[in-house]
């Protein structure tokens, strides 16, 4: 039988259109700093763990809009707020489907089931899930949500209540950070609490991808997810090439074989705004580089040692040197623009006064103790080696003998979270720009046992302050409790503030559509490779 050559002048415009379309999508890589510690993000608190699970797998009730500086629908459509300020209802988005994979076929959309099954997992003890995080709910631990939340009820399928025991004013903000990332209750069903671990290794949730596979320190592969209730992913295809040497990360951004390589060295940065090839995307950090000190740990109980290291440290050479004029320093726990914002005198370098006291302190030949540090850099630590060379020399001229330790950052995570460590190189990253996002993770009593607390600093004045400012809406009240926190944490030399660093993204000149996010977070689903 001949061919029908009729069929040619139809078939071909259709051709060229699927050819096009083809040929348009393209894969996306990204050059990473670190592996995650896994993908059931309530368990950790690490940005690279947010990064690589929260941001592409799951999606949260609501999310914050950095442009607007507002939070604003995602899987509740909308949200209804008590006169008193106890009741928070939430009506959910219909017709939202759960990611559909080889070992998971979800046979029903998004419901408030699953909703309840996210909160009491985490929030109720009882609960059979409960017990399953080998890590615990740091962040839930941290905010206190335990006792704040006082039930979560399903009033319909679309519809979810919280209940309060207290009015909450970063309740709903709270929302939006990775933790609160919704789970599917079915999977759960399927999986049984004794099989909790695979959703670690395989999660489920309603995000713009789907994981493929994952190969630690080496590789992740993410698949667009089909059926995305949002924008459909501009990239056919998302993969986390785990790259800890930043200059080998900006090699491949060179070499075509990463789209966008996060977390740049500060003198990469400045080579890449020269280089036609290349783009340099970014945008002033809600975020803060320090050093904690281990107040659990003698001698840093002492608030005069604290104080005496603080001012021991050369932090303009420090940040000259690690960098290179990319961040402004730091003299609190929060960025200057940031509301509730004080301006508290910075502990200036002087190591004459600082060994004076060491001497009040009963320490006139100083100690000795560990510096910790990561292996690779990072925004908030763009240098990790050089600087802790910097301060284990400053403190050498007080008398005080620092052993630097250079260890692998899921490991530094863990240690430090359970108190092992002296002196800890360290960053946070504000979620929504309200305050309490540094201060109650920071410095509360709640976060020393979860371990987010890294100067395990507990007072009970300063922790009144935190909890009273987040019960009341009114920020001019709220920021008179935060101003008697900061001059707290300052007074008693809780960390060494080093920066405010600049978040930026190296990427190849062909990609479109990629923010940074003041907050460190990632999004990926708009970004497009031409």
């Amino acid at each position: 039988m001949r061919p029908n050559h009729t069929l040619l002048p139809t078939l071909l415009p259709i051709l060229a259109f699927g050819f096009a379309a083809a040929v348009q999508a393209k894969p996306l890589t990204v050059c990473t700093e670190a592996s995650p510690d896994g993908f059931d993000v309530v368990q950790y608190n690490s940005l690279t763990t947010t990064n690589a699970s929260a941001d592409v797998l799951f999606n949260r009730l609501v999310d914050y809009d950095a442009t607007s500086g507002k939070v604003v629908p995602s899987l509740a459509e909308k949200w209804d707020v008590s006169a008193d300020g106890l009741t928070y209802t939430f009506t959910l988005r219909k017709g939202v489907a759960f990611q559909s994979t080889d070992y998971f076929k979800p046979s029903r959309p998004l419901n408030a089931d699953d909703v309840l099954f996210t909160f009491n997992r985490m929030l109720d003890a009882n609960h059979p899930w409960h017990k399953t995080a080998a890590n615990g709910y740091p962040h839930a631990t941290s905010f206190q949500l335990g006792k704040i939340v006082k039930a979560v009820k399903k009033i319909d399928d679309n519809t979810v209540r919280f209940e309060l025991t207290t009015p909450e004013a970063t309740f709903v903000p709270l929302l939006t950070m990775g933790f609160a990332s919704i789970y599917s209750a079915e999977y759960a069903d399927k999986l049984t609490p004794a099989k909790a671990i695979e959703l670690n290794s395989k999660p489920i949730g309603t995000g713009p991808f789907v994981l493929k596979s994952y190969q630690k320190d080496a590789v992740i592969r993410y698949d667009v997810n089909p059926s995305y209730f949002g924008a459909k992913p501009k990239a056919d295809r998302l993969i986390f090439a785990i790259t800890p040497d930043p200059v080998v990360r900006v090699q491949k951004v060179k070499a075509g074989e990463c789209q966008i390589a996060l977390s740049p060295k500060p003198q990469d940065v400045l080579a890449a705004r020269a280089d036609k090839n290349m783009r340099v995307v970014d945008t002033h950090g809600f975020a803060t580089a320090f050093i904690a000190f281990n107040s659990q740990h003698k001698p840093f109980d002492n608030a005069k040692v604290r104080q005496a290291l603080n001012i021991a440290f050369d932090k303009k050479t420090y940040l000259k040197r690690v960098f290179e004029g990319t961040a402004v320093e730091a003299d609190g726990p929060y960025p200057p623009n940031t509301w509730s914002y004080v301006n508290l005198p910075d502990y200036s370098y002087d190591p004459v006064k600082a060994k004076q006291l060491l001497a009040d302190a009963g320490f006139p030949n100083g100690f000795s103790t560990t510096i910790w540090v990561r292996p690779a850099g990072s925004t908030l630590n763009p240098n990790p080696r050089a600087g802790g060379e910097l301060l284990q020399a400053d403190l050498a001229k007080i008398g005080v003998k620092a052993e630097i330790k250079v260890i692998e950052w899921g490991e530094l995570i863990k240690r430090a979270k359970a108190g092992e460590h002296d002196l800890l190189f360290m960053g946070w990253s504000g979620d929504n720009g309200d305050p309490d996002n540094f201060l109650t993770p920071q410095f509360s009593c709640a976060a020393v046992e979860s371990g987010l607390n890294f100067a395990r600093f507990c007072d009970a004045t300063l922790d009144k302050a935190i909890a009273t400012g987040k019960r009341t809406a009114d920020q001019a009240a709220r920021s008179k409790q935060y101003e008697t926190a900061q001059k707290i944490i300052h007074d008693q030399a809780l960390w060494i503030p080093l920066a405010h660093p600049l978040n930026a993204a190296i990427t190849t000149s062909n990609v479109s559509g990629y923010k940074v996010s003041p907050f460190g977070r990632q999004d990926f689903a708009g970004v497009n490779v031409n």
